[in-house]
């Protein structure tokens, strides 16, 4: 008699969309978007197919509901500070190290901007500068370019760390080699360059991010 082919014990517990966007992001972050696929999640949670389509349509249902819970929950972090400054430098710093533990997230973000996570941010940002005074006429603008800033610096940041660990490049050598041919450009049309030359390469990108934040709500305070 021929030997059974061996299976794969199938979970016995109850299935949740909750226990699929965890391994969802478990595969999202150790291996990145392309490895993401609904045979490595029925792999990863023991279960089927079917059990999978009860709860998401597709792979992008998965990415985007992974999305809208990570954003969700450094939102609400944030909009309990009692102080709307405060709050701002913690949403915005929240999202950067979000983006930068969860690279694919920020282009999640830029490929369906219609979806819940960008709206809580939009809302959150918005009730915040309106809770500092910002008048009703700019409130919109200065809303819209703060989440610009916010969302494109910490995407350009998880560009490079990804761009960095493929390459197995040393981030202080990177820079370092970068410093090095601005600071062969002519100081006469280039003297801002040889001056940032100077501070590339021991630059801390967080601490950066959160000046240029610092910078902003320094600004908008002159709109009150």
């Amino acid at each position: 008699m021929a030997a059974k082919a061996h299976r794969t014990p199938r979970r016995t517990d109850a299935l949740s969309k909750e226990r699929i966007i965890e391994a969802a992001t478990e595969i999202l972050d150790a291996e990145g978007e392309s490895a993401l696929t609904l045979r490595a999640l029925t792999a990863r949670l023991n279960t089927g197919y079917g059990a999978i389509y009860h709860h998401v349509a597709n792979k992008g249902e998965v990415v985007a509901a992974a999305t809208d819970d990570i954003v969700t929950r450094v939102v609400a972090g944030a909009v309990a500070d009692a102080d709307p400054r405060e709050a701002l430098r913690t949403v915005a710093l929240g999202l950067f190290d979000v983006i930068d533990a969860h690279p694919w997230v920020g282009a999640q973000l830029s490929r369906e901007p219609w979806r819940p996570a960008l709206l809580e941010i939009y809302e959150c940002i918005g009730r915040l500068l309106d809770a500092l005074h910002v008048p009703e006429g700019a409130l919109v603008d200065a809303a819209g370019a703060m989440v610009n800033y916010v969302l494109g610096v910490a995407g350009q940041n998880a560009a490079n760390t990804r761009f960095l660990t493929g390459s197995d490049t040393d981030r202080s050598v990177f820079l370092g080699s970068i410093a090095a041919r601005w600071s062969e450009l002519d100081p006469e049309r280039y003297p801002f360059v040889h001056r940032a030359a100077a501070q590339l390469p021991e630059h801390d990108d967080r601490e950066q991010f959160l000046a240029g934040v610092d910078i902003f709500l320094a600004g908008i305070a002159t709109l009150r």
